[in-house]
């Protein structure tokens, strides 16, 4: 079974930093691409950025600039480098890994989820 175990959120002041890490565990993951996606009270889970099997890295438009994910495959741990944080990056942000199976049919895998506030 896989696990994704996330840290680094956490209350940071607008215009800061935070770096988020995720740890997968338990499984093979040849071919998944993995990344962030964030959720708000009310609102449905958003995509923050994705890295994927492809070494391709796809962002939120809103978030292009400010946000960088990367990818260490020998870890098998994605990061979330967040830059000029504003108070409206507040949410609880999950890892996600997509397993692959074949082109259209894939297995999605979630962390916890770690919140990151960011005061004005």
């Amino acid at each position: 079974q896989v696990q994704l175990v996330e840290s680094g959120g956490g209350l940071v002041q607008a215009g800061g930093s935070l770096r988020l890490s995720c740890v997968a565990s338990g499984s093979s993951f040849s071919i998944s691409d993995m990344g962030w996606y964030r959720q708000v009270p009310g609102k449905q889970r958003e995509l923050v950025a994705v890295f994927t099997s492809g070494g391709t890295a796809n962002y939120a438009d809103s978030l292009k600039g400010r946000f960088t994910v990367s990818r260490h495959d020998s870890k098998n741990t994605v990061y979330l480098q967040m830059n000029s944080l504003k108070p409206e990056d507040t949410a609880v942000y999950y890892c996600n890994l997509r397993n692959y199976i074949n082109y259209d049919t894939w297995n999605d895998y979630w962390g916890q989820g770690t919140q990151v506030t960011v005061s004005s």
